[in-house]
């Protein structure tokens, strides 16, 4: 296991209480991603970890490669799946959203993940992808924070031009920065129909 992912799966009930302890911070990226992610058909969320986003959002399903924090969001309601974002064990063409929150940062090969995200995405789905920007104010504050320090030590962080282009690459369309706020973005992009 790689060691992004092994931290996950360590430090899994540290993780999950962050989002207690901060809670301001977690309510402000929720409302942010709340007028990103549609709210009726089948969701999913890639990388769903503990449920934190997940559950708010009303999406009842989630993969995640952490089995400890695939029991938490379980716990909460989710549906929960063991796997991979670059390998989703999902039909193609049979779900309506998708949601990537602070996902694409450990990822090995975002432009893998979104052209996955693509392939199980209906023609017009919605992906919405939450990310802390290279260089912006939450990096810097994290990235020495005692416990986000554990696991962003481990990030890779982007600009929203760079991930527009990806996300263009894997085939959406109408590609854009939904919201925006102190090095924290949203971006969503639809399913090209061709």
């Amino acid at each position: 296991m790689n060691p992004s992912r092994r931290v996950f799966e360590d430090l899994a009930g540290d993780y999950d209480r962050w989002f207690d302890e901060n809670a301001a911070v977690y309510k402000a990226q929720v409302r942010l991603l709340r007028g990103a992610v549609p709210h009726s058909g089948f969701g999913l969320e890639v990388g769903v970890g503990s449920g934190r986003f997940a559950v708010p959002l009303g999406i009842r399903h989630g993969i995640d490669p952490s089995r400890t924090l695939l029991k938490i969001a379980k716990s909460r309601g989710t549906e929960v799946v063991l796997g991979e974002g670059e390998h989703l064990p999902y039909r193609a063409g049979s779900v309506n959203y998708v949601l990537m929150m602070t996902v694409i940062c450990f990822a090995g090969d975002v432009g893998a993940l979104f052209r996955e995200a693509a392939r199980v995405l209906v023609p017009d789905g919605v992906l919405a992808v939450g990310f802390i920007e290279r260089g912006g104010e939450i990096e810097k504050h994290y990235r020495n924070e005692k416990t986000k320090g554990r696991f962003l030590r481990y990030a890779r962080y982007w600009s929203a031009d760079e991930i527009a282009r990806l996300l263009e690459d894997a085939g959406f369309a109408a590609v854009t920065v939904s919201r925006r706020s102190k090095g924290f973005c949203v971006m969503t992009g639809t399913k090209d129909r061709a």
